[in-house]
């Protein structure tokens, strides 16, 4: 008899988290035989509804402020909240089916919205219209899914245990919780509480810095004028339970990257900036004079964590390149055999079966066909020798997608942050550099190099994201084709959606600010791209010595035997996010020292990982209800804000101490847990 959803244990195996032993197998919360229910009309209904508030929303906020929202944590809470408020209280799987619905409001924002208002910036409006700017994140997005899906097993299966998967691990807890309810539920909705009450009172009413920095430190400041050395903390209760969850390894490893870059690398071109005349190091590149240690990171170093990043991707690629032989032969196996879909899925569990791979590659090939056609007679119509032009840029579309797709899901299985915008601005170097060499320049050129960076963006969104949707789909059996069609679906709806928001505040708000458009909408990311663009293509100019020399440090850390990934990563992401990692991780270290009783130390951990996803879930909420805020522009908010300021020094040492009492009361809490708690799997990282 198979089981029902009644059946099914809501409970994480003993096994989830860490890595199985010899033969040992890993059995999902529904196993393979379950018929639970899991794509329903109301799964469908309810995800598509939140994919189109969420993207507005996302939009907006991209745009108005330059920063992304998390979109999956809110979206399961909603999702445990509406089937809970419900006549018939929804399955955990259909939960997992909504919940991947709405995340492709964030993938699709994440590619779109940081690339083109571009088009806006550099005055290309009259060559682009709906449909044109509408396909660039949908084709993005669908070639995101294409590409992970022959590497799903190899993510969330061979490498189970090996990689924290922090999103992924939050997201998965959330839903557990909700389906199991009592005491786990309760620990759930107070650590999220207890994250709104830190993260919203400072990021509304700026009640303590959400930033500690030594260059408030009275007796620091002249090391940070003259060395150009600072170290920053991100106070949120967000990124505290991010370390806790991404574990010690890992944040010691991305810290590391960001000491070399903030201790060593960014003093280092400080004091050369000032040696040489002018403070120009390198031809194209901008003057260090004057620059305080933000400038010098953001013109100089973090170009190195981008050369880093790639050069890393290039050696995941090798590293992998077993499974990419694997997944070539396994479509070609199904395709010489002449089986259909339906019966090459049927032969695998349920919880094993992805779109089959003979669909994958004809899926493949038509939006290969359909993205070079677009190039062809829309962005490159009317130029010199269009279609070899045309085939250019696909294969470097497609080669670069594909090699950063590596990159973005283990960046995600590490951290659940991609580096979108460095590898972004890569892309768009690369092709820009590609398309002046075929003669291609003016206002089509820069047309076709952003469509380009577009497409490659929101299918490194896409990967990113999809790799945390699948392990959560792994952890809890869903089936991955599911998962699958719902991103690819979804995509569709957020990419109009997306669309319409950037035409609507072309028309009404602008994206330069001129006469016409006084309060015109930043789009800082937009804009960053826009200047890369326009300046390649004019000068031809690139940081290769500075992508260089990251690329060798990555080289030299996979010699260590250190993930270059995560050093990258430490190299390319401000410190401020990364300290912070390290400071959770600590804390899980020492809720998880040993005590002499294993079903004890379980319970800690098993506890101090449901406060940890209840602390990121709850800077998630609050993240949405400030952007929300600033949507409505309440002016009270601000005026609050600024009769609570009480001076940015004593603002900064509030933002520490707030933090340091976070971390004791994670420690405190985690550690109360008793052996009876010891059920649920054990977090070994």
């Amino acid at each position: 008899m198979e089981p029902s959803s009644s059946q099914v244990p809501a409970s994480l195996p003993e096994n989830a988290y860490r890595e199985l032993r010899p033969g040992e197998i890993y059995r999902p919360v529904v196993p393979p035989e379950s018929r639970m229910p899991e794509v329903t009309l109301r799964a469908i209904a309810l995800g598509l509804v939140l994919t189109a508030v969420f993207s507005a929303a996302a939009a907006y906020i991209a745009l108005k402020l330059g920063q992304g929202i998390e979109s999956a944590i809110p979206i399961s809470i909603l999702a445990i909240g509406f089937s809970a408020a419900a006549a018939r209280k929804s399955t955990l799987l259909e939960n997992v089916i909504v919940v991947a619905l709405g995340a492709t409001a964030g993938i699709v924002v994440g590619g779109s919205v940081f690339t083109m208002p571009a088009v806006y910036i550099l005055g290309l409006e009259t060559h682009s219209g709906f449909w044109q700017i509408f396909l660039v994140p949908l084709f993005g997005a669908i070639l995101g899914v294409l590409f992970l899906i022959p590497f799903r097993r190899y993510f969330v299966a061979d490498m189970h245990g090996k990689l924290p998967f922090p999103e992924a691990t939050a997201t998965t807890e959330i839903l557990v919780t909700g389906e199991r309810g009592g005491g786990q539920a309760v620990v759930l909705l107070y650590s999220m509480g207890i994250g709104i009450l830190v993260d919203l009172p400072c990021l509304v009413l700026r009640t303590w810095s959400d930033v500690f920095t030594t260059a408030l430190v009275p007796r620091l400041r002249a090391l940070t004028e003259n060395v150009k050395a600072v170290f920053n903390l991100n106070t949120s209760a967000a990124v505290l339970g991010l370390g806790y969850i991404i574990g010690l390894r890992y944040s010691t490893i991305i810290c590391a990257g960001s000491f070399l870059s903030y201790f060593v690398l960014i003093p280092l071109f400080g004091r050369l900036g000032a040696l040489v005349p002018g403070g120009v190091l390198f031809p194209g590149s901008p003057s260090i004079s004057g620059m305080d240690y933000q400038g010098i990171f953001e013109s100089y170093v973090r170009y190195v964590g981008i050369g880093g990043i790639f050069s890393a991707g290039i050696l995941s690629i090798l590293k992998m390149s077993p499974v990419i032989v694997q997944a070539i032969g396994k479509v070609s196996s199904e395709i010489a055999r002449l089986r259909g879909p339906g019966r090459a899925g049927a032969e695998s569990p349920r919880t094993e079966r992805d779109i089959p791979m003979a669909r994958v590659l004809a899926a493949g090939i038509v939006l290969t066909l359909a993205i070079g056609l677009y190039f062809r007679f829309v962005a490159l119509a009317g130029v010199p020798r269009p279609t070899s032009t045309a085939a250019a840029a696909l294969g470097l579309t497609l080669l670069i997608s594909f090699l950063f797709a590596a990159v973005s899901a283990w960046a995600v299985a590490l951290i659940s942050i991609t580096p979108i915008s460095g590898m972004t601005l890569t892309t768009l170097i690369v092709a820009a550099i590609l398309l002046a060499q075929l003669g291609l320049s003016g206002a089509r050129g820069m047309l076709a190099v952003l469509l380009i960076g577009g497409v490659v963006c929101t299918a490194l969104s896409m990967t990113g994201s999809m790799v945390t949707l699948l392990k959560v789909g792994y952890w809890l059996g869903a089936t991955p084709r599911r998962i699958q069609l719902a991103l690819a679906g979804g995509a569709i709806l957020a990419s109009m959606t997306v669309t319409a928001v950037i035409l609507l505040f072309a028309r009404t708000y602008g994206y330069v600010r001129d006469a016409a458009h006084p309060n015109a909408v930043m789009a800082p990311q937009a804009n960053a791209m826009a200047a890369v663009i326009r300046s390649v293509m004019e000068s031809g100019q690139a940081p290769w010595f500075l992508y260089g020399l990251g690329a060798v440090i990555a080289v030299v850390v996979m010699m260590l035997e250190i993930s270059p990934l995560a050093f990258a990563l430490g190299m390319y992401l401000p410190i401020e996010l990364n300290t912070p990692l390290l400071a959770g991780a600590l804390v899980g270290w020492l809720v998880k020292r040993p005590s002499g009783n294993a079903a004890l130390d379980r319970a800690r951990g098993n506890r101090g990982t449901l406060i940890a996803s209840g602390l990121i879930a709850g800077g998630a909420l609050a993240g949405v209800f400030d952007a929300t805020l600033r949507w409505f522009g309440f002016g009270w908010v601000e005026g609050l804000a600024g009769a609570l300021d009480y001076g940015a020094s004593a603002k900064n040492w509030a933002g520490l101490a707030v933090f340091l009492l976070l971390g004791a009361y994670l420690y405190w809490d985690a550690r109360r847990a008793g052996a009876e708690e010891g059920a649920g799997p054990e977090i070994s990282l």
